[in-house]
């Protein structure tokens, strides 16, 4: 269970990484995102990111579990 935590830590460090360095890192400006934006009120649901992250996770785990076996 640790070693999950690990990798989930480590990707976390990446992503942040990532956007350290590159600040306009396209991820959460994808299509299907829904961003609505009136005079004093915005909505942003990252739909179509949270499924590309959750599918990037899951083979990625995936991955992990295989070699920890």
């Amino acid at each position: 269970m640790a070693k999950i935590f690990i990798t989930i830590g480590l990707m976390f460090v990446i992503y942040g990484i990532l956007l350290y360095f590159f600040e306009e890192f396209p991820l959460f400006k994808l299509p299907g995102d829904i961003y609505i934006e009136k005079e004093n009120f915005k909505f942003y649901f990252p739909i179509t990111s949270s499924i590309l992250i959750s599918i990037i996770f899951t083979i990625i785990l995936n991955i992990v579990s295989k070699f920890i076996k």
